[in-house]
């Protein structure tokens, strides 16, 4: 007897906002950027699981882009800090020097 096999397609949001500075995206819309992900402020977050095209621009020394494919991995739904955390799975590698130049400038 044959097994049926089971295919999901992954359903992809896209995440794209741009910024006035670097200050500005981690105050006011990214509340935690890490190495590995960030925690993205959000009145409606998206399901754990879902993955999500990633696409921020912020002014650091110039206007820059960080791109790439995330996963949201954990929800907050209540309070003042509702969100979706955000683990990176994919990101190109000027996005990683610039997350890390956003790192050491905090």
């Amino acid at each position: 007897m044959a097994k049926t096999v089971e295919r999901r397609v992954s359903v992809r949001k896209t995440i794209n906002h741009e910024f006035a500075s670097v200050d500005e995206f981690i105050n006011e819309y990214v509340t935690n950027i890490s190495r590995s992900g960030v925690f993205i402020r959000s009145d409606e977050p998206l399901p754990i699981g879902t993955r999500v095209n990633l696409r921020f621009t912020v002014i650091h020394d110039e206007l820059e882009t960080i791109e790439g494919l995330g996963e949201v991995r954990r929800v907050v739904e209540r309070g003042r800090n509702k969100g979706m955390g955000v683990v990176f799975v994919e990101l190109n590698q000027i996005s990683r020097e610039l997350i890390e130049r956003i790192l050491v400038r905090r």
